[in-house]
């Protein structure tokens, strides 16, 4: 296995991309990003990057500008997708490294997107390995969807803020203990939820709703996920003030 992230500018590249995301997500048609999204992304300042096994395309991530109401340019990474052959073994750590260094060679200081809080590995990843915080909460982001991976329920979402030229995201890159403010609250979910989501949607979306009441009402309070546990049981958002990401 040789894993690498090289851009993607072709038209045949991009068709793969689209093929990826129906293996991958499973989504209906309708609900594909389209060739020329990815055609538009790779022309205005966004980013096509794809995670290949030798020649072979097994993950891609897309990402497109935005502009804050300040003026500030960011960019909202979209969607990341990987076969499931090839999960854990790297490929998302290396497409966020591409991402941020494309990002700090052209000045912008913020990528965002968004993820399940139901799914605990990709949590641990983007407070824990990234260095990222959440201060949003969206109920039922996107609608009720076709993949097999929402499992019908609501596609609730927390925005993950990562400054990518801080020092404090250049420090957990590095390995190092992250420097976290005092934890003032917690939300634990437990280990096995997203099996639920198939297994028992009704637990599921019966957990959702009591995290999603508790994300909501820590925000609104000025809270914000700086960091993420796990036990044998259960995955725990930890909330504070930040300190400046």
């Amino acid at each position: 296995m040789s894993l690498a992230v090289k851009p993607l500018s072709t038209i045949p590249e991009f068709e793969e991309a689209v093929r990826l995301q129906k293996i991958i997500w499973g989504f209906e048609d309708i609900e594909l990003l389209p060739r020329r999204l990815f055609v538009v992304a790779n022309k205005v300042g966004g980013q096509t990057l794809g995670g290949f096994d030798g020649g072979r395309m097994v993950a891609f991530l897309i990402a497109i500008p935005g502009l804050k109401n300040d003026g500030s340019v960011y960019l909202h990474s979209h969607m990341l997708g990987t076969l499931a052959e090839y999960r854990d073994k790297g490929l998302g750590r290396l497409l966020k490294l591409a991402q941020r260094d494309d990002a700090i060679a052209r000045g912008i200081a913020s990528v965002e997107w968004t993820f399940d809080p139901l799914e605990l590995k990709n949590a641990y990843f983007n407070m824990e390995k990234l260095g990222a915080i959440v201060r949003r909460y969206v109920p039922n982001q996107y609608g009720t969807t076709s993949s097999h991976l929402h499992g019908g329920l609501p596609t609730d979402r927390c925005v993950a803020e990562w400054a990518v030229g801080s020092p404090r995201v250049a420090a957990i890159l590095e390995g190092k203990p992250p420097v976290r403010p005092e934890v003032l609250a917690r939300i634990g979910v437990p280990s096995g939820v997203a099996d639920l989501k198939i297994a028992n949607p009704a637990e599921a979306r019966r957990i959702q709703e009591i995290i999603s009441r508790q994300f909501l009402e820590y925000f609104q309070n000025g809270l914000a996920v700086i960091g993420f546990e796990r036990t044998a049981t259960e995955g725990v958002y930890l909330l504070g003030h930040p300190h400046e990401n």
